[in-house]
């Protein structure tokens, strides 16, 4: 959870140390401009000023989905008893996803009940958080708040499903009155089990991921920018500079990865944990 803070932090150091070739007056002169926000909403390409608009990232989504699907086509258009490779690359990611997070969070009874949703969750994430890294897209897909929001959204109505489902409309009852609470602290307690329960739950889980794919693609632009400005166009003794920044610009890219999986994995098993508190009838 401290990974945005920290990555936020490793940024602002190191615009700091080259803020003697960095400007921000756009003017074209040669110096250096670092990365910025406005990477996050680049103009539409299709649709302009419809509801249907097609931007850069709007694009990098679809790929990462057609991808995703084509993938999981390959994996199971052909199904056998003793699987191929594909089958069996396959097989190990949807077995990770089902013993690690579902049936580790939810039993096998449950886990088996919502794996498709937390399966489906966890490949769209990571799909989407690895294009930040891939050549071409450079961008990931949850850098938006859009899908994370959808995706944050999906969580909480499953788990207000599951809930009500389980134990009826004394769901609410059990989760802003948990039993063995003095009544004279329900004051104190209620609201803040409120708060906790049905409002930052779903904030933190898109907030979280929002944050880590925009650090992460803010520092690895910030590297190979200051690369391309090193070696093209400081030169000189400058030039030098650029092996150190493509070098972290490789190492981040590395941990990026990392944390495309990481993240992948953290929202999904979140959400399987939500799902087994709304499941318990005392919590």
């Amino acid at each position: 959870m401290y990974a945005p803070i920290l990555e936020t932090a490793l940024l602002y150091n190191a615009l700091a140390l080259i803020a003697p070739f960095a400007t921000d007056d756009g003017s074209g002169d040669g110096s250096f401009h670092g990365p910025s926000l406005a990477e996050f909403f680049p103009g539409a390409f299709l649709f302009a000023g419809t509801p249907f608009e097609i931007n850069r990232i709007m694009m990098v989504r679809f790929i990462a989905v057609l991808v995703l699907i084509l993938l999981f086509w390959v994996g199971t258009r052909r199904m056998r008893m003793i699987p191929g490779r594909s089958q069996s690359l396959l097989e190990m990611a949807v077995g990770f996803v089902q013993s690690n997070i579902a049936d580790g969070a939810l039993g096998k009874e449950d886990g088996k009940r919502f794996m498709p949703l937390l399966a489906t969750m966890f490949f769209m994430v990571l799909a989407m958080n690895i294009t930040g890294v891939v050549p071409g897209l450079n961008i990931a897909g949850t850098s938006v708040i859009g899908v994370p929001l959808v995706l944050a959204v999906v969580a909480y109505v499953v788990f207000i499903y599951a809930g009500i489902k389980k134990q009826g409309m004394t769901f609410f009852k059990a989760s802003l009155f948990p039993s063995g609470v003095p009544w004279a602290l329900y004051i104190i307690v209620t609201p803040i089990e409120f708060v906790s329960t049905f409002i930052l739950r779903p904030v933190t889980l898109a907030l979280r991921l929002l944050m880590n794919m925009i650090a992460g693609h803010m520092l690895l632009v910030l590297c190979f920018s200051a690369t391309q400005f090193f070696l093209f166009t400081a030169g000189g003794f400058y030039g030098l500079f650029s092996g150190l920044t493509l070098a972290f610009g490789l190492i981040f890219t590395l941990f990026e990865i990392l944390v495309a999986v990481l993240q992948a994995y953290v929202f999904t098993f979140l959400t399987a944990v939500y799902i087994q508190l709304a499941l318990v009838e005392e919590h």
